[in-house]
Order: C-alpha cells, then sequence, then structure tokens
C-alpha cells in the first residue's frame, strides 16, 4: 500500500474515534531501576486503564522561561515492553524514554493501553506475526488480516496530559504522526526526538518498513558515544563494543536545556585540596583528570577562583579529549592574577576576567580577554550566573577552588555537585568543602548519589536538582 493510502487509513480511523473522556482515578509512586515516579492511573469511557509516569511535573521550580516537559506516549506492547522481544522496539524505546526523563528530571510517559500491535489487539498482532514469518512485511500483514495499518487514536492520551497541565511537549518519538495527532488535539509539540535504540536483526525489517512505508524517521547515523554527546545526542544504547558508561554518566549534561550549573572539586578523604604550606600537588596525578576534561567540553563555560589560577596556573582548556574549550571565568575581585597566567593566553579560548571596580589590570591583554568590574557586594555567585546567562552561557562548570564552589553550594545554585576524593590524609592545609553547616545531622545536606570509580580515587555524584 502506498504511503499515501496509509495515511489516508490513519485519518479515517482518527476521524471515526469518539473522545476518550479520561477519569483520574488514582496517584501514588513507583521506584524503578531510573529513580522513583509518580505514577498515576486513568480509566477512559471505554473501560480501558492508562497510567503515567511522571517525574517534576508538578515541582513549582519550573517557570514558564523554561523547556517544555519531556514527554513519551508510548503504546501498549506485551511482546516488548514486557517479554523483552527482539521482533520490534517497543521495549527497549520505553526503557530509554524513561531513562531520559530521569536523566532531566522533568517528563512524563504516558503509556496507552489498547495500543497493542499499533490498535489491533494482541492476537491479531501475533497473526500478523505469523504472516510476516512468511516474509510480509509489517504493512501488508495487518492489510493482509482485513484490518487497519494503523489503529490508534491519541485523544486519551491528549486528555491525560491536559489534566497533568501539559499543553506543550517535547515528543520522544521517531512517529511525525504521532505528533500530527497530538497537535490536531490540542497539544503543542514545540520538538520532536528519536529515541536511539539497538538496530538487530530480528527487527531490522520491521524498522527499514517503518521508515520506508509509515513515514518513521531514518535511523540516526552511526557515531561513537562521545561525538554523539557533545552533539547534544544521547545514545540509548552503546555500538557494539562500546561502553554504555559514557552516555550512563554525562546524557543528562549533553541533552540539558536551560541553566545548569555543575560543580567539581578533588579534595583528601580528610577534606582538603593542598597542605599547610599550599603545596597542590594532590592535583597533579589525578585519577578524575579524562573526567573533568569530559565536564569541560559538554559546558559553556567554566567558572575558578583567583586562588586556583594562582596556585595551578591551569589553562582550563580541553585538550585529551575531543570537544571545544568552554569560555574561562577567572572571578578575582583584587586582579591578583598576572596577564601572563595561562588562562589569559591568546589561543582564541573567550575569557571573562570579573575583577572589581578599582582592582587595576594590565594593558596588552589579548581580544580573547573581558574584563568585567563589579561592586565588590556584587561578586554573589547568582550575580555571576546572570552574567553568564545575558552572554548566552546557560551550561556552566564551578571547577574551583574550594572556596568558590563552597560558595555556589551554600547558596544553593549547584544542580549537581562532582566530590573527587583522593586516597591520601593531609592533615592540615587549605580546606576544601566548606560551608555553614546544620546543627543536627538530620538536616545535613544530602541527594541521590551516584559513584564512579576514577583509578584510585571516588567520585561521589550529588543530584541536588532531584533533591530540589
Amino acid at each position: 500500500m502506498p504511503a499515501q493510502s496509509i495515511r489516508s487509513a490513519e485519518s479515517e480511523s482518527e476521524s471515526s474515534s469518539v473522545p476518550a473522556s479520561v477519569e483520574r482515578v488514582v496517584e501514588t509512586v513507583l521506584p524503578t531501576r531510573h529513580g522513583t515516579f509518580r505514577m498515576v492511573g486513568y480509566r477512559d469511557g471505554g473501560g480501558i486503564e492508562h497510567v503515567v509516569l511522571a517525574q517534576g511535573i508538578d515541582d513549582d521550580a519550573h517557570g514558564p522561561q523554561d523547556p517544555p516537559p519531556l514527554v513519551r506516549v508510548h503504546s501498549e506492547c506485551l511482546t516488548g515492553d514486557a517479554f523483552g522481544s527482539w521482533r520490534c522496539d517497543c521495549g527497549e524505546q520505553l526503557d530509554a524514554a524513561l531513562a531520559a526523563i530521569a536523566q532531566e528530571g522533568r517528563g512524563a510517559v504516558v503509556y496507552v493501553r489498547g495500543h497493542e500491535g499499533r490498535g489491533i489487539g494482541l492476537l491479531a498482532k501475533l497473526k500478523a506475526y505469523a504472516l510476516q514469518d512468511q516474509g510480509i512485511d509489517t504493512v501488508d500483514a495487518n492489510t493482509a488480516l482485513g484490518l487497519p495499518i494503523d489503529a490508534r487514536r491519541y485523544d486519551q492520551a491528549a486528555e491525560i496530559l491536559q489534566d497533568l497541565g501539559i499543553s506543550a511537549v517535547r515528543l520522544l518519538s521517531g512517529n511525525p504522526a504521532k505528533e500530527e495527532a497530538l497537535e490536531e488535539l490540542g497539544i503543542s509539540v514545540v520538538e520532536r526526538r528519536g529515541l536511539a535504540v539497538s538496530e538487530r536483526s530480528e527487527n531490522a525489517g520491521y524498522l527499514a518498513t517503518k521508515r520506508a512505508r509509515m513515514r518513521h524517521d531514518d535511523a540516526a547515523p552511526s557515531a561513537d558515544a562521545w561525538e554523539a554527546l557533545l552533539d547534544g545526542v544521547v545514545p540509548t544504547a552503546p555500538a557494539p563494543g562500546e561502553p554504555e558508561e559514557l552516555t550512563h554518566r554525562y546524557g543528562y549534561l549533553a541533552a540539558a536545556t536551560g541553566q545548569l550549573v555543575i560543580g567539581q572539586l578533588r579534595q583528601s578523604l580528610d577534606g582538603f585540596i593542598a597542605s599547610r604550606s599550599g603545596d597542590s600537588g594532590l592535583h597533579e596525578d589525578r585519577g578524575d583528570h579524562g573526567h573533568l576534561q569530559r565536564l569541560r567540553a559538554l559546558v559553556d563555560a567554566v567558572v575558578v577562583g583567583a586562588s586556583t589560577v594562582l596556585a595551578e596556573d591551569c589553562s582550563l582548556a580541553v585538550g585529551d579529549v575531543a570537544g571545544r574549550s568552554p569560555v574561562r571565568v577567572v572571578l578575582d575581585a583584587g586582579a591578583k592574577v598576572g596577564a601572563d597566567a595561562r588562562v589569559f593566553a591568546d589561543d582564541g579560548v573567550p575569557t571573562l576576567w570579573i575583577t572589581g571596580l578599582d582592582a587595576m589590570v594590565p594593558d596588552g591583554l589579548p581580544a580573547s580577554v573581558e574584563v568585567v568590574r563589579l561592586p565588590a557586594e556584587e561578586f554573589a555567585p547568582r550575580r555571576v550566573l546572570d552574567i553568564l546567562q545575558a552572554r548566552g552561557l546557560w551550561k556552566v562548570l564551578v571547577e574551583g577552588g574550594g572556596n568558590t564552589v563552597s560558595r555556589f553550594l551554600e547558596a544553593g545554585l549547584l544542580d549537581r555537585f562532582y566530590l573527587t576524593t583522593a586516597p591520601v590524609l593531609v592533615g592540615d592545609g587549605v580546606p576544601g568543602i566548606r560551608f555553614t553547616g546544620s546543627d543536627v545531622l538530620a538536616e545535613a545536606r544530602t541527594a541521590p548519589v551516584r559513584r564512579f570509580v576514577f583509578g584510585r580515587d571516588i567520585c561521589t555524584e550529588f543530584n541536588f536538582a532531584a533533591a530540589r
């Protein structure tokens, strides 16, 4: 059947559907390997039950300036979702959608029941499978049974989204027909992105048919995980022989929209970044060097204090992994950093030197260095982020030192914080993380965490955004 006939069949099915008239029945929580989701159960006018798994949808911290939530409208598929079938990609797409939403911390999966086999039902789908076993593709198998190619309707999904207060979405789907149906039902789709899943020998023909005969998006071009992340694409399955750790560790950062602030610090087990003489040799052989390089490559700007530049003469560049160096931001109220510091090198990387109003700044700085002057009372972390945001620098890494990272942490501005501990005991020296503590341990700061091993180092990632 030609593509035009497919679209006509879809339109006829949609026009003959009746309003879903969904009713919210129950709400609970569901802990999963991707995190804990708010789970809401619905029943439509035909008695079919549907569920939503959501995170961050009712969070008052999100304002009108934030992008719409990620949303996956997922059609029920017993064989793929429950049994892990490789004849389709449904189960992997469901898992990828939950992972993407958990990474961003805001979104919903609308799990639509009654959509088995694109709406023809479970047993009819199995009959279509039997025909496909004889060499017929998924489109012709349905029509050979006298069934529509796609009998799904999306009015129940649209009503559920509206009940949740969602009128605009970033749709996780490679199917343009799904986008068109939601738009017609009053849901604005501001972006549609596919979910990259493994193409296997068992489902290659099925996926090719969806692309050739049902208008689905072409498969994403192959690329290694890191190159994909640099392009803002989050692979949901590793290429053959390729580890999935990069996607697991940095996928949220690559996909983030809006302002995202990350803190990063390496200190001794007892909480120091240098000895009492100021020796910062702790940073010379760091197990998390590659991790730090990747963070820099994925952000727009990296922020350091003057003490860090004076102690380490760091360049803050990306050099050992593929990627672009971020804008360098040096907080230096007294202009103590010399003009010959590596962060001011004439290497084409833009640098913001934020100083006090009366600080003496030398002449002859490279054109890539911009001096921003602030009154002493405006050196607060929030003011720094406002300056960066005005320049379009949304993803920010606060790299050091201990005082600078601690100020951003105390101000509650870190969305994530990577605290790497080296297996040494310094005893006394330059402190790492320090902030105004609480009187009782029950009120100590915490958040969902992940841990990574970098050689002999242990890195703990605090997800403060999720805790909020």
